[in-house]
């Protein structure tokens, strides 16, 4: 299996999410408002409500085949690769890269 680019991830799609994010990329976007909005009364182990919101990120990379695992008929995770899992890292690095964002 060839590793998805940061692009990629950003793209992929998410699962049902309480931030209502399509891609990735808007729910790190939605995170990061959360973040700013809040400022110190950010709860970062539930920005949205609910805890194991990091888990929705890795149940986006199993359905999309970018690593492997398991989800269960909830879609919640049986199994996963979670060395791979840390890709998300390189996506996240990527939104600061301006040549990449914009396609350059």
């Amino acid at each position: 299996m060839t590793a998805p680019t940061p692009q990629q991830i950003l793209a992929l799609p998410m699962g049902e999410n309480d931030a209502d994010a399509a891609t990735i990329r808007e729910y790190l976007i939605a995170l990061l408002a959360a973040l700013w909005d809040e400022k110190e009364g950010f709860n970062g182990k539930r920005p949205f409500g609910n805890s194991g919101w990091d888990g929705d990120f890795v149940a986006a990379l199993i359905q999309a085949g970018a690593i492997e695992g398991e989800l269960d008929e909830d879609g919640y995770i049986v199994r996963c690769d979670d060395d791979a899992a840390e890709t998300l890292i390189a996506a996240i690095q990527a939104l600061g890269t301006v040549a990449e964002v914009q396609g350059e």
